[in-house]
């Protein structure tokens, strides 16, 4: 986290805040808040407070990632030289309001649904904004919901541009089982035969890809009659207003959603001479 906070940095400051040094004496102090202004689940708390520290200022936190934020809290306060305050003021709420609106709704999915359904998880995608996702990927998790795959590193996820170039859902399982992997193998299907003959060919995942949610819950039922162990997840154009009707059906519920369309919390930072 500490080399991409100064990556951050570098971007916004460049050769350095030029209205600061014109305006603000080198030796001036202050103190400042991180005020919340609207109800939330906080997330990024970590990650702004890094901001200031590593300008050299002092933070002491008040509240923690995970926890819940209503308007007008505290959420920490800083203190050091004015100028790095303001060199950090807009980074550290780029931070916390994305991160934390990213926590907020995730939060509020996966108790929607686990109040249908105990046991599904509400999973992101890779639907992320480039240079960030580990810190979205982290909101989720905050929230309460499960990252899914970091990359296309780290899982086998055979979706339909894979089986196209294979010659079919058969020939793509058959391949992805030469490697000897660990992980479990998932496939996207955008049918009930292909999904047939993914739970046919030994899927251990299979994913519903832009099923209505009476055709999936159908689908569903039945491959678990097959093979009880099989794991169904359900994606494609998900949103908040449609999720709890896929969720009976489902063990996973995957949107980009939660990291492409989520709302910002608006939070705030008062800065007063020290």
């Amino acid at each position: 986290m500490k080399s991409r906070i100064q990556d951050f940095l570098r971007e916004d400051l460049g050769a350095g805040d030029i209205t600061s040094e014109l305006v603000v004496p080198e030796s001036a102090k202050a103190r400042g808040r991180i005020v919340c202004k609207e109800d939330c689940v906080l997330a990024g708390v970590e990650e702004a407070s890094k901001v200031f520290e590593e300008l050299g200022a002092r933070v002491t936190k008040a509240k923690k990632d995970g926890s819940p934020a209503v308007k007008g809290d505290v959420v920490f306060e800083v203190a050091g030289t004015a100028r790095a305050l303001l060199a950090g003021e807009r980074l550290a709420l780029n931070l916390i309001m994305r991160m934390s609106g990213i926590a907020t709704v995730t939060r509020a999915l996966v108790e929607k649904c686990r109040r249908i359904n105990p046991k599904v998880r509400i999973a992101a995608t890779r639907k992320t904004t480039p240079g960030f996702r580990d810190f979205e990927k982290k909101a989720v998790i905050i929230g309460g919901g499960f990252p899914h795959r970091a990359g296309l590193y780290d899982a086998v996820l055979i979706k339909d541009n894979h089986i196209a170039m294979a010659g079919g859902v058969a020939e793509a399982l058959r391949r992805a089982k030469r490697a000897d992997y660990t992980k479990k193998i998932e496939i996207e299907v955008e049918n009930p035969e292909d999904a047939r003959s993914a739970l046919k060919h030994g899927a251990d995942i299979i994913m519903l890809d832009n099923f209505k949610p009476e055709d999936a819950a159908r689908l569903a039922a039945e491959l678990k009659k097959l093979n009880p162990e099989v794991l169904i997840e359900i994606s494609g154009g998900i949103t908040p207003d449609t999720i709890e009707k896929y969720a009976p059906a489902a063990d996973i519920i995957s949107l980009g959603w939660l990291t492409h369309s989520f709302k910002s919390v608006d939070f705030s930072m008062e800065i007063e001479k020290a």
